[in-house]
């Protein structure tokens, strides 16, 4: 019998469909691969704001974890935000029983767009010092990297070295850093003057930067832009690619999912990528 190459994600739901554990099951569809979730939390939310968050029970979470992982089992994990200290070691303690699954992407969702805080400063401090150093890749916002370096990054110039710097954090498990770039503004300098974006990603296993430059596409539909980068490398990854490859893919997916939804009009705020681009329009 064939067997599909499997993904799972644990995260929060989105009812408008564009962000949380949806976007990671759009994400693993098309790039075919099969998803299952871990839900942390139910989220009243739409394209333009969140209204409520009804989290799950810790011990529930844990219970669907090892639903998946006892019966399907999986190539990959993704892990979006988790609201707690306690959940967060909870989390953690459940993967660890699992000690073959290490393809963990975790995309360390710490600060809103608006640049307010989701999570307690002790959850800060869970997160950082004991379920990244768990993690094979981060892939942190500027604000979210900037608080875990505890020191701004002001200027592009600056990614490389603070790519390594967050890597350097955890020296004994090599946890490699995609540094997403996307809160520079038009004319903060760099290649972000010339109407591109440039990210950077650190391998920890290879000690290589690697830069990622895609076009900047004029569009508000960036709902889940995170959520799907992270979610894209988890399934590259479960795909059997090697890390780099798995990167360069992944971020080369979300320009083409951001320019292709740039048409669409969902919502009255910031609305989906177009996930299934290349399957239908």
């Amino acid at each position: 019998m064939k067997q599909y190459r499997r993904a799972l994600t644990i995260a929060g739901s989105d009812p408008s469909g564009g962000a949380g554990l949806q976007a990671d099951l759009k994400t693993f569809s098309a790039l075919g691969v099969y998803g299952t979730t871990a839900i942390v939390a139910v989220v009243d939310e739409n394209t333009q704001g969140v209204y409520g968050v009804h989290p799950v029970p810790d011990t529930f979470v844990a219970g669907q974890i090892r639903s998946v992982l006892d019966d399907i089992g999986t190539d990959a994990i993704k892990i979006g935000m988790l609201h707690s200290s306690s959940l967060i070691r909870t989390v953690l303690s459940t993967l660890q029983e699992y000690p073959d699954v290490r393809n963990i992407v975790l995309d360390p969702v710490m600060v809103a767009t608006s640049g307010d805080p989701l999570l307690q400063p002790e959850a800060i401090g869970t997160l950082r010092d004991e379920l990244i150093p768990y993690a094979r890749v981060i892939t942190p916002n500027l604000p979210e990297a900037s608080l875990l370096l505890g020191s701004d990054i002001t200027n592009p110039d600056q990614l490389s070295d603070a790519a390594r710097a967050l890597s350097a954090l955890y020296p004994e498990t090599h946890v490699s850093v995609m540094l997403k770039a996307g809160h520079f503004a038009l004319g903060d300098g760099g290649s972000q003057s010339k109407g591109c974006l440039t990210d950077v990603f650190y391998n920890a296993e290879s000690g290589h930067v690697t830069t990622l430059t895609s076009q900047l596409i004029d569009t508000r539909n960036t709902h889940g832009t995170g959520c799907t980068l992270s979610s894209a490398i988890a399934a590259y990854l479960a795909l059997g690619a090697p890390l780099d490859t798995a990167v360069t893919n992944a971020k080369a997916y979300l320009a083409t999912a951001l320019a292709a939804g740039a048409g669409y009009d969902i919502g009255g705020g910031h609305g989906p990528l177009h996930h299934f681009h290349a399957l239908w329009k």
